[in-house]
């Protein structure tokens, strides 16, 4: 029973950091995601252990964080995307500095320091450029806040109805709780909550919804599963204890960490 007081106690002060941080100003958003960005690196680098025989080095979050600051900041408009550029030389700076190494360089450390980039810094820096329609006076936090609505109502009734009717197994190599019925119900009512966000919020219609709630159910999906895999491979049950009663940064965002990516392209298209 305290289990779950802390869970929701937990859930509660989530909600409301992410919220409120969207709601008060997308400055504050890019400053809450630079901390979560930082701990979700330090996570990732802790599970994937590059360079074995020590901690991972200052350049790895230094990197890490400016590739956030570079994508989030063009995204919101503050500086020109033509610099979202010096992220292809951060790679290529990265990859020379583990040449240099003298701790014995290997080729694999510069894929697991450039997946973390990726997996972590990209995604997050993303979720900024969800604020506005590329003009700085065509504000759409509702999109943002829709967003987090939606994997979330997906991830409650996934777990919910999977723990009452799930009997199938979704990927149960990788992750044996998750079940067809449970990933089936989570998408029913992520199109349920997509009807109700395009009344609320009428800067996507009623069929951009239902395919935005799709397009996060599945991505947020293999995400988890990604997720699963990478702690799976690491032999740990979570990836750090920041949220007491949910694991760390990464169980916290496994769905949107993947499923950002793909959101951000459908409302560019559309």
């Amino acid at each position: 029973m305290k289990d779950i007081y802390v869970r929701t106690l937990t859930g509660i002060v989530f909600l409301i950091v992410v919220i409120g941080s969207i709601i008060l100003d997308p400055l504050a958003f890019l400053v809450v995601f630079s901390l979560f960005t930082f701990i979700g690196l330090k996570e990732f680098y802790q599970l994937t252990n590059p360079n074995s025989n020590k901690k991972p080095t200052a350049e790895y979050y230094i990197f890490g964080l400016l590739i956030y600051f570079i994508i989030g900041l063009s995204g919101l408009g503050y500086i020109d995307i033509r610099n979202t550029a010096i992220i292809f030389v951060i790679f290529f700076i990265q990859i020379a500095i583990e040449l240099f190494r003298k701790e014995s360089p290997q080729w694999k450390n510069i894929a697991i320091i450039l997946t973390g980039y990726i997996y972590v810094s990209l995604p997050f820096g993303l979720m900024n450029a969800l604020y506005y329609t590329g003009a700085i006076d065509q504000p759409r936090a509702g999109i943002l806040i829709g967003v987090f609505v939606l994997i979330w109502t997906s991830d409650i009734f996934a777990y919910l109805i999977g723990s009452m009717f799930g009997k199938h197994k979704l990927f149960e190599r990788i992750s044996p709780k998750k079940t067809w019925e449970g990933t089936v119900g989570g998408l029913v009512f992520a199109i349920i909550a997509a009807y109700i966000l395009s009344i609320f919020v009428n800067q996507l219609n009623l069929t951009q919804w239902m395919i935005l709630a799709v397009i996060m159910v599945i991505s947020g999906t293999i995400g988890d599963l990604a997720e699963s895999l990478l702690k799976r491979n690491a032999g740990i049950k979570d990836s750090g204890t920041i949220f007491p009663g949910h694991g760390g940064v990464l169980d916290r965002f496994d769905a949107v960490l993947f499923a950002i990516p793909m959101v951000f392209v459908f409302i560019n298209l559309i």
